[in-house]
């Protein structure tokens, strides 16, 4: 939606499905806002259109305390995109910047630092730093108001380099002191108990209809012992996983929902660093396919003869994705039941187990010299080496040419990697019989197919 006029409209409708894609500001307020916002409608010459959070917090605006704008799920826009743009947003969700700076990220894009910035300035309204700081802000608003934590740790914990640019930060964006902000969360005794080693509370933003059922049938058929589990009947189970960090460890769960309204998933994130909150975040987010725009994807599936029943049986079917690419990669290759016994053998114990949940998945380096042989060794090299690259910032050409170049990786064994630890929202099995039609959510359209019982 790039009309100003349409952009308008989608706010004075209060249309939720344009939530994370754009974002509008008031300037006889000071405030931006989700187009959801709840709010008496702005009149229309006093209104401004930002295409991301940092972009309005760049211009001076404040977050709105009502509608939490920075709490909003990702622009479905960068999951779909290939491009350097659509790449260098899922790496800054993922924590890049905070850890290895713009030259980092430009590294990783292959790109000098200056032809980021431009890029980014140029189609964003903000460059690198203001994507980051707008998601520091919204990991320190999380910290605050759901942990006990001291003010000190979570400044270092949400990626500030100081106290001071975190307090100015807090009091920029949601024109309030940190102290203010956590006094003035909505369960203040639970924020006030609440601990990283009891866990983070999160509630995961989505927009329009999540169909779950499939997604945690799926994560229950594929759990790997001792990495993880799936507890409880349908309609109410738990997903947990270990999660292996920049900083430290993980343990994540998320909750099936039950039946209730409400765009989220409720979850908890138990970490050894606290500074992996937005790194984990992203993961879960991945994983669980939080930021695609179901609307997109069933207004186009939903006009093809063969899909329309499917899609309307199924309305919001999600593509998941993979909390550790290079994992998903690996148990794409051996199977769930290979899968376990290389956890046993090569994962690393954690230091507190949780119940099932002991290990973590062995990193690729561990398994390329531990079983070097046949394709699941020339696998593990190619990850390990970075011939093969499948982060978040992954070019998704290069990754296909480099699985493809990996002896004994059949072709269907690739599509499901690009599906699932890629993201890649167009993948389809090799041989004929999908159309150009369903493009560019061919993915989808399988899932489609496979929950109707249609293909295997």
């Amino acid at each position: 939606m790039k009309d100003e006029d349409s952009r308008y409209e989608a706010v004075r409708s209060r249309d939720a499905r344009f939530d994370g894609a754009f974002f509008f500001a008031v300037e006889t307020t000071g405030i931006y806002c989700r187009p959801s916002c709840p709010a008496v409608t702005p009149k229309r010459r006093n209104v401004r259109f930002f295409a991301t959070a940092a972009a309005a917090q760049g211009s001076g605006f404040r977050a709105c305390r009502r509608c939490r704008p920075d709490a909003v799920p990702g622009s479905a826009e960068w999951n779909v995109r290939a491009d350097v743009v659509g790449r260098a947003m899922r790496m800054i969700a993922d924590g890049v910047v905070d850890r290895e700076g713009v030259a980092g990220l430009a590294a990783r894009l292959g790109y000098s630092a200056r032809q980021v910035q431009r890029q980014l300035t140029g189609e964003l309204g903000a460059g690198p730093v203001a994507l980051a700081r707008a998601q520091r802000a919204h990991a320190a608003r999380v910290l605050l108001q759901t942990t006990g934590l001291p003010v000190t740790e979570i400044a270092f914990a949400a990626g500030f380099a100081s106290v001071r640019q975190f307090n100015d930060t807090v009091r920029a964006v949601y024109a309030t002191t940190p102290s203010e902000l956590r006094a003035s969360a909505p369960h203040r005794g639970r924020a006030r108990t609440a601990t990283p080693s009891a866990g983070i509370p999160l509630r995961l933003a989505h927009r329009g209809p999540y169909r779950a059922e499939p997604v945690f049938d799926l994560l229950e058929r594929e759990a790997v012992p001792g990495v993880e589990d799936v507890s409880g009947t349908p309609g109410t189970r738990t997903y947990r996983r270990t999660l292996r960090l920049p900083y430290g460890t993980g343990i994540a769960a998320v909750d099936e929902p039950r039946g209730r309204p409400g765009g989220w998933l409720d979850a908890r994130v138990h970490l050894t660093d606290p500074r992996d909150l937005t790194t984990a975040v992203q993961r879960l987010r991945r994983l669980f396919d939080l930021d695609a725009d179901p609307y997109a994807v069933d207004e186009r599936l939903g006009a093809d003869t063969r899909l329309a029943p499917l899609v309307a049986a199924r309305p919001g079917l999600r593509s998941p994705g993979a909390a550790d690419p290079d994992e998903l990669a690996v148990r794409a290759l051996v199977g769930r039941d290979e899968a376990a016994r290389l956890v046993q053998r090569y994962g690393k114990r954690l230091d507190a187990p949780c119940d099932t949940l002991t290990h973590l998945f062995p990193e690729a380096a561990v398994l390329a010299g531990a079983e070097p042989d046949g394709t699941l060794g020339a696998l593990t090299t190619a990850l390990a080496d970075g011939t093969v690259r499948l982060g978040p910032g992954a070019d998704r050409d290069e990754a296909r040419t480099a699985l493809a170049a990996v002896p004994g990786l059949d072709a269907r064994t690739i599509a499901g990697i690009r599906t699932r630890a890629l993201g890649d929202p167009d993948v389809a099995p090799p041989g004929p019989g999908v159309p150009e039609s369903w493009r560019p959510w061919r993915s989808y359209a399988l899932n489609h197919l496979r929950a109707a019982g249609e293909l295997e």
